[in-house]
């Protein structure tokens, strides 16, 4: 990695905002890989898999700004401030996020606060959980027959209810939704009153491209009782539309064919 000089000649690190993947180092991209083997401070979120982490070479000083539900390890503010300091001391910066940076990951904000401070950045992205549940679950999000249009929405951004989601899924539509096990009622609820049908099929993926990972199916009016039956826990994605359930018919259909 190497730093760029100062106006006054003193030198500056730069900050990489690196997308981790969904869970698997398997599926990190190659300047990722090489990125985090190199570093000498990685910022990392809670999602970023232990065995990612430990790609890192001896003596990489970590620090983990994990955030949970309503309790933050570090503001995001006070992340900003970190990456940016950090870099004007002259450390290059991995700053590591589950995912995408630039998805649901606050990478924008980060970008904007170095950008501000006149520290280079470079993002490298990942393979957002969406894709990577998706593929691993073996949901098409597109699919010729079910599906043309892809919407990536988050179930806890601020103003919920306010929000006006009719459309956003349905026929020849798939929905993918973030961080929404804690608010699954309050969603399926939205959904319905904005006009999609109680038996709509949906899927739930829990800990994606990961050994512990589970694929829970159902119809949306039953989408709460789902999180609350099997005890689901994030990292957990929603996945709304008739593409959830064109791995069971086909197999139903297979099956069907040589049964004759």
């Amino acid at each position: 990695m190497n730093n760029a000089a100062h106006s006054v000649g003193r030198p500056i690190g730069t900050v990489y905002l690196v997308g981790a993947g969904p869970g698997d180092p398997d599926l990190l991209t190659l300047r990722a890989a090489r990125l985090i083997m190199a570093a000498g401070l990685i910022v990392h979120d809670g999602l970023v898999d232990p065995a990612v982490l430990a790609m890192a070479r001896p003596g990489t000083r970590m620090v983990s700004v994990a955030k949970q539900r309503s309790r933050h390890t570090m503001p995001q503010g006070d992340i900003n401030t970190l990456l940016v300091r950090e870099a004007l001391a002259g450390n290059d910066v991995v700053r590591l996020k589950g995912g995408d940076p630039f998805i649901f990951g606050r990478g924008g904000e980060e970008a904007e606060a170095c950008n501000a401070a006149g520290v280079p950045i470079e993002v490298v992205p990942g393979i957002s959980a969406a894709i990577g549940a998706a593929a691993a679950a073996q949901i098409p999000l597109t699919h010729r027959d079910a599906s043309s249009i892809v919407t990536f929405v988050a179930g806890q951004c601020k103003g919920l209810t306010e929000q006006d989601w009719s459309g956003l899924a349905g026929k020849g539509r798939t929905l993918v939704i973030y961080m929404g096990v804690a608010t699954a009622d309050a969603i399926s609820e939205k959904l319905m009153a904005d006009g999609l049908a109680p038996e709509v099929p949906v899927a739930i993926i829990e800990n994606a491209c990961r050994a512990e990972m589970r694929v829970l199916r159902g119809p949306l009016a039953g989408l709460a009782s789902l999180v609350k039956k099997n005890k689901v826990i994030s990292p957990a994605l929603i996945v709304i539309g008739d593409v959830t359930a064109r791995q069971d018919q086909h197999l139903r259909a297979l099956a069907l064919e040589y049964a004759l």
